[in-house]
């Protein structure tokens, strides 16, 4: 089963290169309501590839957002159950005018694959149905194996959560294998045992009843957008450290032997610096390594400041309200409705005099790390020895992955975090891209998984 695996990988990596660059071409930027058709269209598109591999029981499941996709395969009796995850939609792609080649319109220079979603998810998803193709062209699945696809992961999940809460039974399960990390570094075999994470809010000002003219009012009426930068100002200080009461309470350090761990990994400060940040010099919490600050503490973010005036020339206006989008991201320890609160609360104690400040939810997720002491782990890290030729390296990831959280919580299953991008990959910025081998080295990888998962 195995070779013949592989032999089929190896004879259909063009075709699976073009297919992949069909899926990329489909704009389904979930958090744009103008593109909602794009959205379903990136799930019909994938649900029909699901089918023509010999997926079963495919189907669409409808969600008070965008679609969820869904497929099994169960026909290995006595065998466990695979949970084959990701997600089909995609961050939007601006600012246009850096990108090289049209966000969606992929294009392959220098080894890489460059589109938006190419590795962020649509690529490593893409992974693992041509793996699963592989394994049925051989015969049958050496597992059983559920697929469910998301494409909301971008905006928060809500769909897959609340569906995963209503109908567990449906997607029983021995483990959960997500495809939507990275490789520590080039050629380094990788699996993230951990994730941050996060609270997507914002937080509104509001002052005078409608907009003013700054020379009629300018010195005494209220100005949201000073109000709002003073707030945002005194949610950190200079030194990066958030100044929300009791928000490091009850932080859980890292445990000592994974603090070693991290030290040992090939990492340099002054190249990530330069070549992945980009900045004249790296922030944060003082005492802590670039890995704890990104991997192990919360942070505050500011994504944007819109309303107001912001197009070409001059505008004498005094808004009446002033929008900031503020999120902050968790480690374990912490929990999304109580981080969330202590941000209302101390929000509510510096608000400006002459203005209203509201802070709102717009999505959620919890902080996980994972066990590795668990068979679906020796199975992963086994697989990429075998095709990597090193030992796997445990690291986490400082992003935020939702549904991870829950699988632990809802299905009670560990979660096998084996991805394959690269730290310059740019997810979520212009150029983003995919190196084609590690495209093709993360298929065979989740063929050799799942045939040590069934042995």
């Amino acid at each position: 089963m195995l070779d013949t695996a592989l032999q089929f990988i190896e004879a259909n990596k063009a075709n699976a290169l073009d297919e992949l660059k069909q899926f990329l071409r489909i704009p389904s930027i979930s958090t744009l309501p103008e593109n909602a058709g794009d959205v379903r269209r990136a799930a019909e598109f994938l649900a029909a590839e699901l089918k023509r591999i010999g997926m079963e029981n495919v189907r669409l499941i409808e969600t008070a957002g965008h679609p969820l996709v869904y497929a099994d395969y169960l026909h290995a009796a006595g065998k466990p159950t695979v949970l084959c995850y990701g997600h089909y939609d995609v961050q939007p792609p601006d600012p246009l005018d850096e990108w090289l080649s049209p966000p969606f319109e992929p294009e392959v220079r220098n080894g890489n694959i460059y589109a938006r979603g190419a590795v962020d998810d649509k690529g490593q998803l893409w992974m693992q149905v041509k793996a699963l193709e592989a394994l049925l062209k051989s015969g049958s699945l050496p597992v059983n194996v559920r697929v469910l696809a998301e494409g909301e992961e971008e905006v928060g999940g809500e769909g897959i959560a609340e569906y995963l809460r209503a109908h567990p039974e449906e997607v029983k399960c021995d483990v959960a294998l997500v495809c939507d990390t990275e490789l520590f570094a080039p050629d380094l075999p990788t699996l993230c045992v951990g994730l941050r994470g996060m609270i997507y809010t914002e937080i509104e000002v509001r002052g005078a009843k409608t907009d003013l003219h700054s020379g009629m009012y300018g010195g005494a009426a209220p100005n949201p957008f000073v109000a709002l930068s003073q707030i945002i100002a005194k949610l950190k200080d200079a030194d990066g450290r958030i100044l929300i009461p009791g928000i490091y309470d009850s932080l859980q350090k890292p445990t000592d032997a994974e603090l070693a761990a991290w030290k040992s990994l090939p990492f340099n400060e002054e190249h990530y610096r330069e070549t992945e940040v980009g900045s004249s010099e790296l922030t944060g919490e003082p005492g802590y390594s670039v890995l704890e600050r990104t991997w192990a503490r919360p942070t505050l973010d500011v994504h944007g400041m819109p309303g107001g005036f912001t197009g070409a020339g001059a505008k004498t206006v005094i808004p009446a309200k002033a929008l900031a989008k503020v999120s902050l991201r968790l480690v374990p320890g912490m929990t999304p409705a109580d981080t969330f609160r202590k941000l209302q609360d101390y929000v509510a104690t510096i608000v400006p005099r002459g203005v209203s400040a509201e802070v709102r939810m717009i999505h959620s997720g919890d902080p996980i790390v994972v066990g590795t002491d668990n068979p679906f782990i020796h199975a992963a890290t086994e697989a990429m020895r075998e095709v990597f030729g090193k030992e796997t390296v445990f690291v986490r990831g400082g992003g935020s992955i939702p549904v991870v959280g829950d699988f632990a919580r809802q299905l009670h299953v560990p979660t096998v975090m084996m991805g394959f991008g690269l730290p310059d990959d740019n997810l979520h910025a212009p150029n983003e891209k995919f190196n084609i081998s590690n495209f093709y080295r993360g298929t065979e990888s989740i063929v050799r998984f799942l045939v040590h998962a069934g042995q």
